[in-house]
């Protein structure tokens, strides 16, 4: 009941200021200040005040206990050493390979073959003829766009 009377009166008196901001002609803020000035009952209405009263309670309760009972810090202390365990095993997964997933895709390319088994020598590159490399290396350099000759030549320009 008491609850109920405070946030009544603290509407009041908003809307009260309200009321005197909008007898000056400032009406944008006396409707600002008229919307701050229900709160109070809306969260009453709702339940909210006596909500946010029980997580005061108990979280006034819970640091209490934090500071007198000594199975709290050991709680804490556990929590610690299970964010420690995680972190270290995150790192050392890491440092392994990745993750086991990644570790079997590795295993199988280890497996494959670098070299097609039937190829001799390496292939050149299509395009080339060694004849022309070796014309523009007795050239000493003058003839670079021998390429780009060969190229206009067999498309007719």
């Amino acid at each position: 009941m008491l609850t109920a009377t405070v946030c009544v009166a603290l509407s009041a008196a908003g809307l009260a200021i309200a009321m005197l901001t909008a007898y000056r002609r400032r009406y944008l803020a006396a409707v600002r200040t008229a919307a701050f000035a229900l709160l109070p009952v809306g969260l009453y209405m709702t339940g909210l005040v006596t909500l946010g009263r029980k997580v005061g309670t108990a979280t006034g309760s819970w640091a209490a206990d934090l500071v007198f009972k000594p199975t709290v810090w050991l709680g804490f202390g556990v929590l610690a050493v299970s964010v420690v365990l995680y972190t270290v095993t995150r790192f050392a997964a890491g440092r392994d390979g990745g993750s086991r997933r990644e570790r079997k895709a590795a295993a199988a390319a280890a497996g494959a073959p670098a070299v097609a088994p039937g190829a001799s020598q390496p292939s050149l590159p299509t395009g080339r003829k060694p004849a022309a490399k070796s014309k523009a290396a007795a050239d000493g350099g003058l003839s670079d766009f021998s390429d780009i000759e060969e190229i206009l030549k067999r498309r007719g320009i």
